[in-house]
């Protein structure tokens, strides 16, 4: 295979990937939020810096990193993908050309411009994966962890609960799910996941019960009264059921985003490879 093929083959795979990328993008289609690239991750330092007690300057400095983390994906996923589209066209169009013995003296000036093009694209590219990657395993979501059976808090006695997943380093943020763990089948729709031999007290109706974990590893269930006080009989309490498979379309989205940029990476590598070649060699397109 010619090295003015495999120029034009790199270049329809920058360009192929980077257009399924435009479809599943997590900050392109908007499906962590919209409005992402004006976020102000100064305030949340100021709140910090204002902050009175230990456990706040915590929360704040969790959401000023993961503020500043999806900013820098956002602008990266936009930048990347865009260039990433643009090289992809110029290139192939411009060897699918040569390739058809037009403009053949020219070859050198096409190398040229796949080495310039393939380097630039791939810094921007693996920046993208880069962050891409940091948000999707350090995030956290608004859903808060559970295990396989949904449960999130065991009787201690009386009415107090233990939460499994409250982490004492002061940053309540810590007890909800990342990113990357929202393709478990707790953060997602399954059918008839809740036994038979589980009271309906103890499934959670509102979210108040696993927000409770956010503030402390115990929690007393007689300040909340009425209908949200659970069975006497509940010895495990169980998050409320997730009705959809939102949080997988989130992790699969990300997932894919990340993979296919990595295979950009290195079409991007081929194409200042091949094109470092023809720009050498112009006579062996």
């Amino acid at each position: 295979m010619g090295k003015g093929l495999l120029f034009f083959c790199c270049s329809c795979c920058i360009l192929v990937l980077t257009i399924i990328n435009l479809s599943v993008g997590p900050i392109v289609n908007k499906v962590i939020g919209s409005n992402l690239g004006t976020q102000i991750c100064e305030r949340w330092k100021d709140l910090k810096d204002s902050a009175t007690t230990d456990d706040n300057k915590e929360d704040y400095q969790s959401q000023a990193d993961m503020c500043t983390r999806t900013k820098g994906m956002h602008d990266m996923e936009y930048t990347a993908f865009i260039f990433d589209i643009v090289i992809g066209f110029i290139c192939g169009l411009i060897g699918l050309l040569h390739l058809f013995e037009v403009k053949k003296e020219f070859v050198s000036t096409t190398g040229l411009i796949g080495l310039i093009c393939g380097v630039i694209g791939f810094v921007l590219t693996f920046v993208y994966v880069i962050f891409n990657g940091i948000v999707f395993t350090s995030n956290y979501t608004d859903v808060y962890e559970r295990d396989g059976d949904w449960v999130f808090a065991e009787l201690i006695s009386g009415t107090k609960y233990k939460c499994l997943y409250y982490d004492d380093s002061g940053n309540h943020y810590a007890g909800r799910a990342k990113i990357s763990d929202l393709n478990k089948k707790q953060y997602n729709y399954k059918h008839k996941f809740y036994g038979d031999d589980i009271a309906p007290g103890c499934i959670e109706p509102d979210n108040q019960w696993t927000a409770s974990c956010s503030v402390g590893s115990v929690f007393d269930f007689n300040g909340y009264g009425g209908t949200r006080s659970p069975l006497a009989t509940c010895n495990k309490l169980y998050a409320e059921e997730i009705t959809g498979i939102e949080n997988k379309d989130i992790f699969d989205r990300f997932l894919t985003a990340l993979i296919l940029s990595l295979v950009v990476c290195l079409a991007n590598i081929g194409l200042a490879l091949f094109g470092f070649l023809l720009f050498r060699t112009p006579g062996d397109f």
